[in-house]
């Protein structure tokens, strides 16, 4: 697309205006995953074409998420436009911390974006970010190597297919493991797959009286289950490895499954970046075999304004071009469909030219499959799968998460872990 494109499409959106021709400068902080990396490679159409100058600052998962907590917290002002999620949106806007997104304009289409992300997204009924992709998540495997076990992956396995398929996988000799699976502590690392497996082995983080319950017996199933799977047939060292690792060692064929978001799929899929492209399959995250619950999730990382920012029209801005239809279709020409963000829009499942790529049916189902207001087979007090929308989860999960990663380090069994762990929710 070039500059005169550019402004074309710009005024189309309501991007160009008096005040999108000033030099105004946004500070953007972001994850360091690959769909907002390309999103900073293309942000020249952008500048181009309303004059607004971006400033990024690209942050690990778990420093971005402290990074930016701590900055609208205190109203410090550093940044214009953040990459949050589900977890912080409500709480953040019921505090008065984010500035409502119903100024967009109307050929934004907010009605477009998937039922599940808005929900999760909103507070009384406004929207207070954007989602830039929505996920759920899934497995991935290699069917090269299923096929070589005389295994067959089923589009809904359980548990027990999982871990009979990791068995036959391992091959130390060739440096490739049965699975991976995160091990990095954070609330949003390792604390997000591991809540996920005890959903779906009948545990939950509370009863309904509010009461912690890491010392029930499904909670101990559940965790001595996700160990072993990693103890026996896990990479070397995974209690350092979050999303970013476990991607790179799947893309170099060391891992013969991988459990985490769907986001991941056009990155495992691209030839250009991994060397398993043609032989990977999908299926649904397990669930126990008895059990309703699977192990999936529900997340989007989305763009949202602090209310301290000085820049508010600007940031808007950015966000409307970002999160837009044409932004997905800026990306289709220049990369491909299948390198589209995927879960944001309802329209990107309904074009025929995105239905062709193979993880995206599979992609919407977990995503249409996750229900943050039932996430656990016994009644719970909160919402939120793999969280607990609570302003106190931030911790709870981030000091839980050290003690599992020391558990997959060797350094505690399940039963430690999990007595630390709950000592430390119930304080």
């Amino acid at each position: 697309m070039n500059l005169r494109h550019a402004l074309c499409a710009a005024t189309a959106l309501g991007l160009v205006s008096a005040a999108g021709a000033s030099a105004d400068t946004l500070t953007i902080a972001t994850v360091n995953n690959g769909d907002m990396i390309r999103m900073q490679s293309l942000s020249s159409e952008f500048t181009d074409a309303t004059g607004i100058a971006l400033e990024w600052v690209i942050l690990e998962e778990n420093i971005l998420r402290q990074r930016v907590t701590q900055d609208i917290a205190t109203r410090g002002g550093q940044f214009d436009v953040m990459t949050i999620g589900m977890y912080e949106t409500p709480i953040w806007a019921e505090r008065g911390w984010l500035v409502s997104l119903d100024d967009l304009p109307e050929s934004y289409d907010i009605d477009d974006i998937l039922p599940a992300m808005r929900a999760g997204l909103s507070f009384e009924d406004s929207l207070y970010a954007a989602p830039f992709y929505g996920e759920s998540s899934m497995v991935m495997y290699r069917t090269d190597l299923m096929e070589a076990a005389g295994l067959e992956m089923p589009d809904a396995p359980t548990w027990d297919d999982i871990a009979t398929a990791a068995a036959a996988m391992t091959d130390r000799d060739n440096n490739i493991n049965g699975i991976c699976m995160r091990g990095r502590a954070g609330w949003g690392e390792n604390m997000a797959f591991i809540t996920t497996v005890a959903n779906s082995f009948g545990a939950r983080w509370f009863d309904e009286d509010w009461n912690a319950q890491l010392d029930s017996p499904e909670w101990l199933e559940a965790v001595t289950f996700y160990n072993d799977l990693l103890q026996n047939y896990g990479p070397p060292g995974a209690a350092n490895n979050g999303f970013n690792e476990n991607l790179t060692l799947f893309q170099q064929g060391r891992c013969g499954m991988w459990l985490d978001a769907t986001v991941a799929a056009s990155f495992v899929t691209n030839p250009n970046d991994s060397t398993v492209a043609d032989h990977v399959g999908f299926a649904l995250a397990p669930n126990k075999d008895g059990m309703e619950k699977r192990a999936n999730w529900l997340w989007a990382w989305a763009l949202a304004i602090p209310a301290g920012t000085q820049q508010e029209a600007a940031a808007m801005e950015f966000i409307n071009w970002a999160t837009s239809k044409e932004y997905l279709e800026l990306v289709a020409e220049r990369e491909g469909w299948a390198n589209v963000p995927p879960g944001s829009r309802t329209s990107l499942y309904e074009n025929p030219s995105y239905a062709e790529v193979p993880f995206a049916e599979m992609t919407l189902q977990s995503i249409n499959a996750a229900d943050p207001n039932n996430p656990t087979v016994d009644p719970v007090p909160y919402v939120g799968i793999q969280y607990v929308a609570i302003p106190e989860w931030a911790g709870i999960g981030t000091s839980a998460g050290q003690e599992f990663s020391a558990m997959v380090a060797g350094q505690l069994t399940p039963e430690q872990a999990l007595a630390r762990a709950q000592a430390l929710v119930t304080d």
